[in-house]
């Protein structure tokens, strides 16, 4: 039997600590986006015999099974399933969790909520578990323990950040309608407003099944503006995803999914706010990319002017499609978004297999620019712009420190303990995507500001590369 122990002091007091992680999106929140996966539950949140169906993917399977000792069964699925069940629970205090079947011969972690000095909250996270005998070893020991290490600083860097954001912009609990809830973003962001004890409607393309839903067709504009009555604000996520070949049909989609969603929400809020009781806000997705792939040598600004290639026309058109509810007095919010780095989406999960076998390396252009957030930073960007009613119009959300694709891919391969010496031939991104798509969405050049969103008063938690690399990875 091992044990394993991680203690965090976060300067809240415990019964708020301990109610952040009785809300519903608290696990989400503290699971790194990809790696643990919720199929089922929990029953009955962190109460005792409440029970949670997990399924667990790729980093804690290299922990548990090194290199070749991997069963060929485990290879060929998508995660392994874990069951586990909540077996004490003290409020304000404790609450412990064991398997009930998976992947381990035995685990056991309590949670133990203490005072601490200045009014703050310490927990000491005390984990109990055996390996089963197969892996039984030193080497599986060192990966567990890592994969631990790795896992509890996510967390504490997680907790305390979420923490901070939910006292810096705290009021009146929010009722928030978000489009998009099911994508990278829109689960994080809906995971982090539930712990800040905010509401979250989600809207969905089939009939509602709870009171926490609404059912909407955005391609037939279909949206009944009282199921918007009594939201405060309205989140955009929606649209097709742009990692594909520009085709005349894929061109056509990623556009019309974008404006056709746009129009539906604008008219229901306009609707709802001339029936007496509609949402103040509107809060936008767009893309760096509204500027163009290619801005060498600029520093670019909310006031620069947008680009002319294809993803540019198409952010152009979705903002100006968006500000219809301006016109009603509503609030716009417009987060144009850099390069998210997650595990599970996005550019680092395209080259994070070359790196892990030792073929990594850059992209594109070793100089070219290359502007970035991480994941939990744009989620937290979304949380303060829909909370601090302070904020209007376009917003870069990027990291204040943009690094060269050079640059980008040493410290990735530091991070990673890997090469980063293989460059990806020009040709690659081309054959895969073609060359007007891979022009866009890989060999871009953009160096874009992050001033003015910091003059709102944001704050990132992870402002340079590698400790964001080091947290989107739970390394």
């Amino acid at each position: 039997m091992t044990v394993f122990e991680h203690t965090a002091t976060y300067p809240h007091p415990r019964a708020e600590v301990f109610g952040w992680h009785e809300r519903p999106g608290a696990f989400v929140r503290l699971s790194p986006p990809g790696s643990i996966v919720t199929v089922d539950g929990p029953s009955d949140g962190i109460h005792t015999g409440s029970r949670r169906a997990l399924r667990i993917s790729s980093p804690l399977l290299t922990a548990l099974w090194p290199g070749r000792t991997m069963p060929s069964t485990v290879q060929t699925v998508p995660g392994l399933r874990w069951l586990v069940e909540h077996t004490a629970y003290e409020s304000g205090s404790l609450f412990v969790d064991e398997q009930v079947s998976g992947p381990l011969r035995r685990w056991r972690h309590e949670h133990v909520f203490e005072d601490a000095e200045d009014g703050g909250t310490r927990i000491t996270d005390r984990v109990t578990y055996e390996l089963p005998p197969a892996l039984a070893g030193s080497v599986s020991e060192r990966r567990m323990r890592r994969y631990l290490e790795g896992l509890f600083r996510f967390r504490e860097d997680q907790l305390r950040a979420d923490l901070a954001l939910h006292r810096q912009v705290s009021g009146a609990p929010r009722v928030v309608a978000v489009a998009g809830a099911s994508g990278t973003i829109g689960s994080q962001l809906t995971a982090l407003l539930t712990t800040g004890g905010h509401t979250v409607l989600r809207l969905v393309r089939r009939p509602a099944r709870g009171s926490d839903e609404i059912s909407w067709a955005p391609e037939l504009g279909d949206l009944d503006p009282a199921r918007l009555a009594g939201v405060d604000a309205v989140v955009n996520l929606s649209g097709r995803p742009i990692v594909t070949r520009f085709t005349p049909t894929t061109k056509h989609e990623i556009l019309w999914s974008r404006l056709d969603a746009t129009r539906t929400l604008t008219r229901a809020i306009v609707a709802a706010r001339r029936a007496g009781d509609g949402p103040a806000a509107l809060v936008q997705a767009n893309a760096v990319g509204y500027y163009g792939g290619h801005r060498p040598g600029e520093l670019l600004t909310e006031d620069s002017p947008a680009g002319t290639d294809f993803l540019a026309d198409v952010g152009r058109r979705w903002e100006e499609t968006a500000r219809r509810v301006e016109e009603d007095g509503a609030r716009l919010v417009v987060l144009r978004t850099g390069t998210v780095l997650g595990a599970a989406a996005g550019m680092l999960a395209l080259e994070l297999p070359l790196f892990l076998i030792g073929a990594g390396g850059r992209i594109t252009s070793p100089q070219a620019m290359i502007s970035w957030i991480g994941l939990d930073d744009i989620t937290r960007a979304y949380g303060h712009v829909i909370l601090d009613e302070s904020c209007r119009g376009p917003y870069n959300a990027v990291a204040p420190e943009a690094v060269t694709a050079g640059a980008f891919a040493t410290r990735l391969g530091e991070v990673l303990h890997r090469p980063s010496l293989i460059p990806t031939p020009g040709f690659a991104p081309a054959l895969l995507l073609g060359r007007e798509a891979a022009a866009v969405l890989v060999h871009t050049d953009l160096h874009v500001s992050s001033a003015k969103l910091e003059a709102t008063g944001f704050r990132f938690a992870q402002p340079e590369l590698v400790p964001a690399l080091r947290h989107a990875l739970a390394r």
